[in-house]
């Protein structure tokens, strides 16, 4: 049967931290197996003291062994030495027993100071590849915006010198297409400023009414070129003046108003500003972007707010665009300390909503909201409109049951439009009606559809004969 004091031994041996005891002289009198093993010494350890191994912490003083910094019971990170004389961390802890040995525990930390070291050069790695890369967009978009922005100079200026509709359309699609590429420039460059945490929001004073009429003017011609109702409601509580970035909400609205006019067809568009929150020199804005477009499904909609990312290819191929708008805005709206959302429905539309916190000016503050104190928080008791509240209020059941009396007059009314702009040679305007008149007749008997199809082909060849033929022919149909 085995003793105490074997039992000790055997236990001791098997773990994974050294022990090692040594007396008041400093000399060894007790190491494990692990102690042995690591500092490559087996029973000539009890030939040295606990200077030898630990001399970083350990010196004589009057023949004793004295303890040169931190105190008992803490943790210490120290170096060990071998027999060989090299050396390996640990991190050791010393206790002293009643008659005056001490016992030293320590564990190998060359694993997790290797690792450490590892995670640290990968970090600075990091940093200087997330450097070279904002670099290089910066620089790779500064250089494809010189070229562009000088085809875009040359287009305008042939602009003015030609007089010919076919070679005018050409030179207004080029010019069309710089605008887009400028677009998607700004974005990459934006969205590498947010990742890089290089973006700063630049604050001040504006008159917030006039910030909602420039938005409302520099989109409602194209929107209501569509053929779409457009309206723009802002709570009267709203202060006239306020102070925040007036550039980024612009940036978001002019996105969502974008987003909301690209696949919007029938129907309408609505913009909403109510103030949700007031504390002390601060407001809480809510901004609703609805229309009645073509929807996104449920379980895509978590893709929208992510970089790169759009509900499906046939999206991008179709309406364009890089996929990095809403992501944009995301950040955005979180530097402003708010957050963005999205109701939808598939095929029935979309209403994109977020908060922001703006300052207001002293002047501007509500009498009742001065004396409240930072701490107290005035809601306001607003309804918030849904997505339904909306579509029914637009009609939208009614303008996309084919045969009711709406729909049979939106259908003659995006007809007269479509034939108007093929007239003026405007066909790209011309294709739009017709991804109007598409929407409107969805769900029209077969035959319908397929006459409509035949006119929609005829004005993507921009084919005017047939366009004109194929037109007579839909509209005696529709009109049976």
């Amino acid at each position: 049967m085995m003793t105490k004091e074997q039992i000790m031994q055997t236990a001791m041996d098997h773990v994974y931290d050294m022990v090692i005891a040594y007396d008041l002289t400093g000399d060894i009198v007790f190491a494990n197996r692990t102690a042995k093993d690591l500092l490559d010494y087996q029973e000539e350890i009890y030939n040295h003291t606990i200077v030898e191994i630990f001399p970083g912490i350990f010196r004589f003083s009057g023949g004793m062994v004295q303890l040169m910094c931190s105190n008992e019971g803490d943790s210490i990170e120290v170096d060990a030495y071998r027999a060989n004389r090299t050396c390996f961390p640990v991190q050791m802890r010393l206790t002293t027993n009643q008659d005056g040995t001490c016992v030293c525990v320590a564990f190998d930390r060359t694993k997790e100071t290797y690792l450490t070291r590892k995670n640290e050069q990968v970090g600075q790695e990091a940093q200087v590849a997330e450097k070279i890369k904002s670099e290089f967009v910066a620089n790779v978009t500064h250089e494809l915006r010189t070229p562009v922005n000088g085809i875009l100079g040359n287009i305008l200026e042939l602009k003015e010198m030609e007089s010919d509709p076919a070679k005018m359309r050409i030179l207004s699609l080029v010019e069309r297409g710089c605008g887009d590429m400028n677009a998607i420039i700004n974005n990459i460059l934006d969205f590498s400023k947010l990742e890089s945490g290089k973006f700063t929001l630049e604050k001040r004073e504006f008159e917030f009414r006039t910030m909602m009429e420039y938005i409302k003017s520099n989109h409602k011609r194209k929107i209501t070129e569509k053929g779409l109702e457009f309206t723009m409601s802002i709570a009267p509580d709203i202060p006239e003046k306020i102070i925040g970035d007036e550039l980024r909400i612009v940036q978001v609205l002019n996105n969502l108003l974008s987003n909301a006019c690209k696949f919007t067809s029938v129907g309408s568009i609505a913009v909403e500003v109510v103030k949700t929150a007031q504390m002390g020199h601060r407001i809480e804005l809510f901004f609703l972007v609805m229309d009645t477009g073509i929807g996104i499904n449920k379980v895509d909609q978590d893709k929208l707010f992510k970089s790169f990312s759009q509900v499906d290819a046939s999206i991008s191929r179709r309406y364009g665009g890089t996929g990095l708008g809403l992501n944009i805005c995301k950040q955005l709206v979180e530097m402003m300390d708010g957050d963005i959302h999205v109701e939808s429905d598939e095929g029935q539309g979309s209403m994109f909503s977020f908060q922001i916190w703006v300052d207001v000016p002293a002047d501007e503050v509500e009498q009742s909201a001065v004396g409240q104190g930072e701490a107290s928080v005035q809601r306001s008791a607003v309804p918030i409109k849904t997505l339904s509240d909306f579509t029914s209020a637009s009609g939208m059941d009614e303008l996309r049951s084919y045969g009711s009396k709406e729909n049979l007059e939106e259908i003659n009314r995006n007809l007269n439009k479509l034939i108007l702009s093929v007239e003026m040679d405007n066909w790209e305007k011309a294709e739009g009606f017709s991804n109007t008149l598409r929407e409107l007749t969805a769900l029209a008997p077969q035959e319908i559809k397929n006459a409509f199809l035949r006119l929609k082909m005829a004005v993507q060849r921009q084919d005017y004969d047939r366009v004109t033929e194929q037109y007579e022919q839909f509209k005696q149909m529709i009109e049976q």
